[in-house]
């Protein structure tokens, strides 16, 4: 019995005699204590061993938050406590260094994005991988996203004909947290999920051109990327956490017909809540439906139903992963086409001019 995607159904290990897979957490800062942790430990294919930080306020907050779970300081300390696989939530500059040094101690591994600062980074980094015979995988979770997974269905599906325009959005208002340092930028932070969905949606880019903002801190923002892909369909994607006025998450328009979606996908919100897929169990990413999408065609529309979000489908599917019983949720080579796009809308922004985008 499998769930969506092809991961077992949840407490469904008996059926494959699958043991869990043991996990360390490296980093508990924001990302690691909200976005992985809470899915690791909903998770029955794996078993949280423990979270590596340095930082006596965060090891005081996994002791009160993570029952059972140890500190350590470095990853060879994580070796040694038995753990198998590692997930990543440092600041954006050490993802490389910390990513490598665990696939060189033999840990399969999970990096949070941004995956790398530069393509060729990313490409040194997947090729350590795949030498020694690792499963490394970008935590591209947003891929599980229920906006992003309704979209899917519809241009999968064929609903919107031959898919012209993409417009894909995570626009914000919250200027006193982001741009953070700690994820890069925006270009880098929210760039990442939207170039990565845009890709998996529409192929590989050709070409970009990309706008943004310096703002005092040195960090990009209010970011516009134009993408032609190789297929002549194009995406525009945006991201800001100074936009007191988002746009809607998603407008996407075909041949047949098009498809606009306002809100979000609301699996974050329900993390802060502190609520996880292990409370609320099948109703775990489901959204209201006053908050559904609408499809036009011509001079018609009706609201299209929006899929459920699954990010607690990741984490299992890459514990199978290790077991050798499937794929990655999300290939490594990925994480090297997005950032060479990134690249290429780096040099964009920065030189005003049209960039093309090289094969990753």
């Amino acid at each position: 019995m499998t769930g969506e995607s092809g991961a077992p159904a949840r407490g469904d290990n008996k059926a494959t005699a699958m043991a869990p897979v043991r996990f360390g957490m490296v980093g508990y800062g924001f990302g690691g204590r909200y976005f992985h942790t809470p899915l690791l430990v909903a998770a029955p294919e794996c078993d949280l061993i423990g979270v590596m930080t340095s930082s006596p306020e965060r090891q005081a907050l996994v002791a009160r938050e993570v029952p059972g779970a140890r500190t350590f300081g470095s990853l060879a300390e994580l070796v040694d406590a038995g753990v198998e696989a590692v997930a990543i939530s440092t600041p954006a500059e050490t993802h490389s260094s910390v990513t490598e040094e665990a696939l060189q101690l033999g840990l399969a591994v999970i990096c949070d994005k941004p995956f790398a600062l530069d393509p060729d980074a990313a490409r040194h980094t997947v090729e350590l991988a795949d030498e020694r015979g690792l499963v490394l995988s970008p935590y591209q979770n947003r891929r599980w996203d229920s906006d992003f997974r309704t979209v899917q269905q519809l241009v999968t599906g064929g609903a919107l004909g031959t898919v012209t325009r993409l417009e894909s959005r995570f626009e914000r208002w919250a200027p006193e947290r982001g741009p953070g340092r700690s994820g890069g930028g925006t270009l880098r932070d929210f760039g990442s999920h939207l170039m990565d969905q845009a890709l998996v949606l529409l192929g590989p880019a050709v070409s970009v051109y990309a706008e943004w903002r310096i703002r005092d801190s040195g960090l990009d923002d209010d970011v516009f990327i134009a993408v032609t892909h190789a297929n002549g369909s194009r995406s525009h994607l945006m991201g800001s956490w100074s936009q007191s006025a988002p746009g809607p998450r998603y407008r996407v328009t075909g041949t047949q017909g098009t498809f606009v979606l306002g809100p979000a996908d609301t699996q974050e919100n329900l993390l802060l809540a502190g609520e996880t897929p292990a409370t609320l169990g099948d109703r775990w990413g489901v959204e209201p439906t006053d908050s559904h999408g609408t499809l036009h065609t011509g001079t018609t529309s009706a609201p299209y139903p929006t899929e459920r979000g699954r990010w607690d489908l990741f984490y299992p599917a890459f514990a199978r992963a290790v077991r050798g019983l499937n794929p990655p949720p999300v290939s490594a080579h990925d994480a090297v086409a997005t950032a060479t796009a990134l690249e290429a809308a780096r040099v964009s922004a920065t030189t005003g001019a049209v960039v093309p985008v090289p094969r990753a």
